[in-house]
């Protein structure tokens, strides 16, 4: 048993119950698909296959790589510590009518606070701002669309995104210090450069 119970808004209600009125199975199974893009064990394994292949080819972004897993790996730590201090019930335990129109049900079914995969892809739109504009617009909208595929399950409440999205931020912003800004100081300049 948690520590905190948290119940869901008004506005998580009304929007839980207007996807359970309105969606149907072809949606859902995208849904189902998509989500596994901000999955904590696909995210992982990129982020070490990504760290491996720069420290092998690619030495001078070893710091962002190196950022990258750490927030990888916190942002797939820190939900599941939270998930046992919180308890939510999961909107897709409290719907019949989203079952009968392709809801499937997802996790255990008192965690849906915070949202797992909105902590990961709430980092991910933060470190796109590495990135040069464009990539970094296309990485955000990715990050915003499989987060609310959370939403479209009924896996979360609207509530559970917008907080798990909010914190991977945070984190993502936590970790830069640490690593990026130590990496840089530790990178020899490069000719020409200002050290």
């Amino acid at each position: 048993m948690a520590l905190v119970t948290i119940k869901p808004t008004r506005i998580d209600t009304a929007i839980a119950n207007e996807i359970a009125n309105h969606t149907n199975a072809g949606l859902e199974r995208a849904a189902q698909i998509l989500t596994w893009g901000a999955d904590e064990h696909v995210l992982l394994a990129l982020a070490a296959t990504g760290w491996l292949y720069v420290q092998l080819r690619q030495p001078r972004r070893r710091p962002v790589a190196s950022h990258l897993l750490a927030v990888s790996l916190a942002t797939a730590v820190l939900p599941h510590v939270l998930k046992s201090v919180f308890d939510q019930t999961r909107p897709d335990r409290l719907t019949v009518r989203g079952h009968q129109r392709g809801v499937p049900f997802s996790g255990r079914s008192h965690d849906a606070f915070p949202s797992g995969h909105a902590v990961h892809m709430g980092a991910l739109a933060s470190a796109a701002g590495l990135l040069p504009p464009a990539r970094r617009r296309v990485a955000r909208a990715i990050a915003v669309v499989l987060s609310l595929t959370r939403v479209a399950l009924l896996a979360h409440w609207a509530s559970d995104v917008v907080a798990g999205f909010t914190l991977g931020v945070v984190i993502e912003r936590l970790f830069r210090p640490f690593t990026l800004e130590r990496g840089r100081r530790q990178r020899p300049p490069v000719s020409g450069e200002r050290p």
